[in-house]
């Protein structure tokens, strides 16, 4: 059974930074991809960051590109996410998500296997 727990999320100010982190459960952690989506009001779920499972290769949406580092350490089943210069338009709620399955890094949601509950994150300007 695979259970992920974001954290980290909060409110900051425009050119602030904030680093989510995702606890992952269960034995699949270091064979999946994982990735980071999220999600405003009234907006449809989006693709934020992907990192393939050995951590060599990474995927950023071109709205957080230079901005976010998405990262993992496996040897604690853990995955980060470190957001600077933050803008108004990244507030949404963050999740997390464990893609078991595909070959290569997807941008997909609807590949990823597993998701967490999700955390907050609002950039005030």
């Amino acid at each position: 059974q695979v259970h992920l727990v974001e954290s980290g999320g909060g409110l900051v100010q425009a050119g602030g930074s904030l680093r989510l982190s995702c606890a992952a459960s269960g034995r699949t952690f270091k064979n999946a991809h994982m990735g980071w989506f999220r999600q405003a009001p009234g907006k449809e779920r989006e693709f934020v960051a992907a990192i393939s499972f050995s951590g060599d290769s990474a995927d950023y949406a071109d709205s957080v590109k230079g901005r976010f580092t998405i990262s993992r350490d496996n040897t604690k089943n853990m995955l980060y996410l470190q957001m600077k210069s933050l803008k108004p338009e990244d507030t949404a709620v963050y999740y997390c998500a464990q893609d078991t399955s595909s070959f290569y890094v997807e941008r997909k949601p609807d590949l990823y296997n597993y998701w967490g509950q999700g955390t907050q994150v609002t950039v005030s300007s």
